[in-house]
């Protein structure tokens, strides 16, 4: 039988070169920011509606009921963000990394992510519902609820983390792979259509898929 091979996400490398360190005061609603670094920032329940980051650093930032509806992010680095509640709908990622952060309620429903990688981080609930995403590297992360149900969704790997449950109702999946994470709970299974998973996966499902297609295992 025929191997069918898997594209990964392809993501590009992000340089970022003479910051100008910003204490984050001057900030605010449909600004566009550009090659800032931002370090132990509170924007805590601030406005940034319709901001633009490009080519900015944030270390240690807090975004805790930040309004973040339709920011644009591109070519960034987060590291250490906070938030237990992270409000970004509508908004769109290229080329962004994220690293070691603690979101609790992530929302980011209707948004475009293109080339983003999230790594080492815990997050309670992310829906991501109705979003595109294109080229996700999710890697050695703690996720409860990840909901990407009418998401249209090509080349994302999930990869080596710990899920509790996946929903997928509606989505249109092209590559991709879930093969070395580990999920409690699977919601809507016909939504894993375009996906991969391995021989320990297909075993955990077997009772799940053989409820959802009317098969009795006596």
């Amino acid at each position: 039988m025929a191997r069918v091979t898997k594209r990964g996400p392809q993501l590009d490398r992000i340089v970022l070169e003479n910051l100008l360190d910003n204490d984050g005061a001057l900030v605010g609603r449909g600004d566009d920011r550009a090659a800032e670094r931002y370090t132990r920032v509170d924007f805590s329940g601030r406005d940034f509606t319709g901001t633009g980051f490009t080519e900015c650093e944030l270390h240690a930032v807090d975004l805790n009921t930040t309004v973040l509806r339709g920011t644009s992010w591109a070519e960034c680095v987060a590291t250490e963000l906070h938030a237990a509640v992270f409000s970004a709908p509508r908004s769109s990622w290229r080329d962004v990394r994220i690293e070691h952060s603690r979101l609790g309620s992530v929302e980011m429903y209707e948004a475009n992510l293109r080339s983003v990688q999230i790594d080492g981080s815990k997050l309670d609930f992310v829906n991501l519902r109705n979003a595109t995403l294109t080229d996700v590297l999710i890697s050695n992360c703690i996720i409860d609820e990840l909901d990407i149900s009418s998401a249209v969704v090509q080349r994302l790997e999930l990869r080596d983390c710990r899920i509790g449950t996946l929903d997928v109702a509606g989505a249109r999946l092209t590559d991709v792979d879930l093969r070395s994470s580990d999920f409690s709970a699977i919601h809507s299974l016909e939504g894993l259509k375009g996906a991969t998973i391995d021989d320990a996966q297909l075993s955990l499902l077997a009772p799940l898929l053989a409820a959802h297609l009317g098969i009795l295992v006596d």
